[in-house]
């Protein structure tokens, strides 16, 4: 049955909220699996619910150019012609060009030069902790990471790191409600100077191939240009290796972020991570879930269709809470309970259905390797103070995250 909610609409900015937003989705748990926000679009917040939603194929990823068209462009270019933003037949045609490029053994080959830079990383870091000087892990490790990752899979320089972290942070800050002019034209700014960059790699690596990804996607688009599917063009090529930096960055930072407050705020579950009892396969998963990286995702319905007990009409939105879902009580036992052994684990950190992260098997490789390397160097790390907490809701992370032995 519908719901209208009884609470007002939370202010997104709140510090308590930006805090601990897990209260206020138990709430909306409890009124219902979908229900109606005073911004008259549906909410999805139980673990059936949004799974019901992502695995629906009448309810996807609808693209609508920002206003004014005309000075938003270069963003909405970018949008316009990625994989997140596009449903079949152009998304089956991008998915299948870009799993190709992928099923070349990019993951595998990446692994032990993550391995490598890891263990750089930390020699880097050694010194201050030993000293017990506090080290900012955001700053120094995670944020870095999966830059200096993507780098070396694109085949770009890692010494740009710094400003390719500078886009993406640029251009996501647009994911969050009701940004303002600011954020705006730091985000057209931003697509037009990564859209130029990446063009020049792309002109670069069809002169002379290499074993990156960014020559795999071309030699994909030049192998399916002649197919019936057909390749990508010159925009979808500049967009998805856009996406690939953006998705990567900023969802492993705060999973990374996230997840390793959770760990070193419960000893006791650290020590079984550090003792060998858990695995840090295992334990990432819960790092994921506890507390989502990514609280909202949107989808819009092209039919008439029901998710649990409700019908949402075509062209009318669904928010499905993915913080909510991963602390849903009827999908994980002691769903507020931090527990690095929990197994199964059926996050929905990843996604689902359609439109189910195609970077996870990377992802999951990298953080397993950052958060294994870092604690199997220094199993007696320990927060210093307390961690700022990012001003966003939507992308949950924090600012900074200092740590001691």
């Amino acid at each position: 049955m519908s719901a209208a909610l009884d609470l007002p609409t939370p202010d997104l900015t709140d510090p308590a909220l930006l805090d601990d937003p897990y209260p206020l989705l138990a709430q909306w748990r409890a009124a219902g699996p979908m229900l109606r926000s005073g911004e008259g679009r549906w909410v999805a917040t139980t673990h059936s619910a949004v799974s019901a939603v992502l695995r629906n194929r009448a309810l996807g990823r609808l693209w609508t150019d920002w206003e004014p068209a005309e000075q938003m462009e270069p963003f909405n270019t970018l949008h316009r012609n990625q994989l997140m933003e596009n449903e079949p037949p152009e998304h089956t045609r991008m998915r299948r060009l870009l799993a190709g490029a992928f099923a070349r053994g990019h993951v595998e080959r990446m692994a032990p030069r993550i391995e490598t830079l890891a263990d750089a990383m930390l020699d880097d870091l050694e010194s201050d902790l030993r000293e017990g000087r506090p080290v900012d892990l955001l700053a120094r490790y995670a944020e870095p990471m999966p830059v200096f990752v993507i780098a070396d899979l694109l085949g770009v320089p890692r010494e740009d790191h710094v400003r390719l972290r500078d886009w993406s942070q640029a251009i996501v800050h647009m994911y969050e409600q009701g940004v303002g002019d600011d954020v705006r034209a730091a985000a057209v700014q931003a697509s037009s100077e990564f859209a130029a960059y990446v063009r020049d790699v792309v002109a670069l690596r069809r002169a002379e191939p290499g074993e990156d990804l960014v020559s795999d996607l071309i030699a994909e688009r030049e192998e399916g240009a002649g197919t019936r599917a057909g390749g990508f063009s010159d925009d979808e090529l500049v967009a998805t290796v856009v996406l690939l930096l953006n998705a990567g960055h900023e969802a492993s930072v705060n999973v990374f972020g996230n997840g390793m407050h959770a760990l070193l705020s419960h000893p006791d579950q650290q020590a079984r991570v550090t003792g060998g009892e858990v695995s840090a396969a295992t334990a990432l998963e819960e790092l994921i879930r506890y507390d989502a990286p990514l609280q909202m995702f949107e989808r819009t319905a092209t039919k008439d269709v029901d998710v649990a007990g409700v019908t949402v009409r075509a062209g009318e939105t669904v928010a499905c809470l993915m913080g909510s879902a991963n602390r849903d009580p009827a999908a994980f036992e002691a769903a507020d309970t931090f527990d690095v052994g929990r197994d199964p684990n059926p996050h929905v950190g990843f996604g689902m259905g359609l439109h189910f992260c195609l970077g996870a098997p990377l992802a999951r490789v990298e953080l397993e390797i950052t958060v294994r390397r870092l604690l199997d160097r220094f199993p007696t790390i320990a927060l210093h103070g307390a961690a700022p907490r990012r001003p966003t809701w939507v992308l949950r992370g924090y600012e900074s995250l200092e740590v001691t032995l």
